[in-house]
């Protein structure tokens, strides 16, 4: 039995759900009662907040649970309902590791959506709210952050001195196709592994390599002479790599947000005689709602979405007949098991072993 005396979580209201299940793990593994410790963050009349934690945290490892995509949540502000956005989530964030006020021997944020990820580079002058708010984390004494399939992994490169796991849901994709599917031809004349932008190549890369596999990469041409809502507006997707007349085509990407290009994209895959198209994306933000998706999905543009319930997923979303949610709380779980016996992280940032093993049963 592991000892589970300075361990603690503390779950947002953003991760609240979540946390119950994955506390609900770690006592199992570790044959304890619990592990969360309770906190809140009231908000005034105003709309200003504060945190408060109700338990002790001196001397503990604790392991503090965000969702900053989760928009269901509402508070009241001078009257009338505010719903949270990112910056409330991550301004709660900081209330709360406030609150340990430098107790805690060791605070580890798990940011499964790294908050401003997105806006990573400068392209013209322009914040870096992502470098920002990792500089303010290890101004406050976070010690690590986990996060899933960052938009842009260079993003470790801001806090050289500080841990920041990058984790690859690789592993729960492959075991969810390929349970879902038991047609699956593993080979590179029956599948291919294809990246909808140029941001996506290193994940589809690895996916490929480890199934043994051909990529395809579509690359977005862009119209640099205008700026549409902050971005240059994308003319059109052209596509670099080999026949996909009969295979199977597994899209990969970090996020799907509106849909719009994810859409684009899979229409050019079956014109190009695709049997099937299958979507992983680690985050299912469908910001735009589900009409494009539904249409398209009736046109037969494409067989299967899968995402992660790594952040909130509307409840409509999990009642779509084309939707398959891939759980991560066990995951969670492990890796907040690892980082506090002070474990090595690499067979669970990129789980290529696993992903072998699963292959080799599969076939």
């Amino acid at each position: 039995m592991n000892d589970t005396k300075n361990l603690g979580i503390i779950a947002l209201e953003s991760y609240s759900q979540r946390a119950k299940r994955i506390n609900q793990i770690l006592c199992e593994w570790k044959q304890c009662d619990n592990l969360l410790i309770e906190s809140q963050c009231p908000r005034f009349a105003s709309g200003e907040a504060k945190a408060i934690i109700k338990e002790s945290v001196r001397h503990k490892d604790i392991y503090i649970l965000a969702d900053v995509c989760n928009n269901s949540l509402k508070y009241k502000m001078d009257g009338e309902l505010n719903r949270m956005s990112p910056d409330d989530h991550f301004q709660d964030l900081k209330r709360i590791i406030a609150a340990c006020s430098g107790k805690a021997k060791r605070i580890t944020v798990i940011m499964p959506f790294l908050y401003e990820g997105r806006q990573h580079r400068k392209t013209q002058r322009e914040s870096l709210d992502c470098a920002v708010m990792l500089k303010e984390l290890e101004y406050m004494g976070v010690d690590n952050i986990v996060t899933f399939d960052a938009h842009d992994p260079r993003m470790q490169n801001v806090l050289p001195l500080k841990g920041i796991e990058n984790v690859s849901p690789a592993l729960q994709f492959t075991q969810a196709l390929l349970t879902e599917y038991e047609d699956i031809k593993v080979d590179s004349d029956h599948l291919m592994f294809i990246a909808p932008d140029e941001g996506a190549t290193e994940r589809v890369v690895f996916f490929a390599s480890v199934f043994g596999v051909n990529i395809g990469m579509f690359y977005k041409r862009r119209d640099y002479a205008n700026i549409v809502d902050g971005t240059n507006p994308i003319i059109a997707h052209d596509f670099c790599g080999g026949s996909l007349d009969g295979m199977d085509a597994i899209v990969v990407d970090d996020m799907i947000a509106s849909g719009g290009s994810i859409i684009d994209v899979c229409k050019q895959i079956k014109d190009r005689g695709a049997k099937r198209v299958f979507i992983f994306a680690t985050f299912g933000l469908f910001s735009s709602g589900f009409e494009k998706l539904d249409k398209a999905y009736e046109q037969g543009l494409f067989d299967r979405i899968f995402t992660t319930n790594l952040v909130y997923q509307k409840p409509e979303l999990l009642e779509k007949e084309y939707y398959m949610s891939v759980s991560m709380n066990r995951y969670i779980a492990a890796i907040i098991d690892t980082l506090h016996n002070h474990g090595s992280m690499q067979k669970l940032t990129k789980p290529e072993d696993r992903i072998h093993k699963t292959l080799k049963s599969y076939k």
